[in-house]
């Protein structure tokens, strides 16, 4: 089934390709071209029994996400992001499928990502009222919350001798990307224009969904 992984890292170019241009009928097609076929990917790998199931859902809400920002990313910025909490909620239930225990290197991941996180949402969040977007502030704070606790349940993933080292490192990998993704989004939206910031933020994302995807059926395919 690795054409369908082959045709998710096509779409993704094709995705940044049409960025870059400015090509929106491509972006329509490509954007959740990638997701559509990451679902295929692990459908058909590795089914959709148990936690898997959860992943599958995160992808589906996902392209949700995806198509809701793709129309407008103004208009729609709050439809996505609930569509986006709502997938990491379901990747967060895949990973504790059983509930690991908590043990001296969780407190050390949850540490880390709790002061970094903290340091650059509260950037975003002065800069709010500046922007007319002060109504966005407990949104963004509960998303980043959520966000937070799914990439500590996929780092744990590094420490729990249940799952293959190197599905660990996958999973791990996309979602620090997939959380990067977001942090671009938002400091482009809400504190400062980055150049090339769309093509940064949606090539963080599709990486990070893929190797996120790409550990979890190397641990259950």
């Amino acid at each position: 089934m690795l054409i369908f992984l082959i045709l998710a890292f096509v779409f993704a170019a094709l995705e940044a390709l049409a960025l870059h241009k400015n090509w929106f009928k491509l972006e329509v097609i490509a954007k959740p071209g990638v997701m559509v076929f990451l679902f295929l990917w692990l459908w058909l790998s590795a089914g959709l029994d148990g936690a898997l199931l959860w992943f599958g859902l995160g992808i589906l809400l996902s392209v949700t996400g995806d198509v809701l920002l793709m129309i407008s990313l103004d208009k729609f910025f709050l439809a996505g992001l609930v569509a986006f909490l709502l997938a990491h909620i379901a990747y967060i239930v895949g990973f504790n499928i059983p509930i690991p225990q908590m043990n001296f290197f969780g407190v050390v991941f949850a540490v880390m990502i709790g002061i970094g996180g903290a340091r650059v949402i509260r950037r975003i969040l002065d800069r709010l009222p500046g922007s007319g977007n002060e109504r966005m502030r407990l949104p963004i704070i509960v998303y980043s919350t959520v966000i937070s606790v799914m990439l500590l349940s996929a780092m744990l993933k590094l420490v729990d001798i249940s799952w293959d080292a190197s599905a660990a490192l996958l999973v791990s990998l996309g979602a620090f990307l997939f959380y990067l993704s977001d942090i671009i989004l938002a400091w482009n939206k809400f504190v400062a224009p980055i150049q090339g910031g769309r093509i940064y933020n949606i090539a963080a994302y599709h990486l990070g969904q893929i190797a996120l995807i790409a550990g979890v059926i190397a641990q259950f395919g």
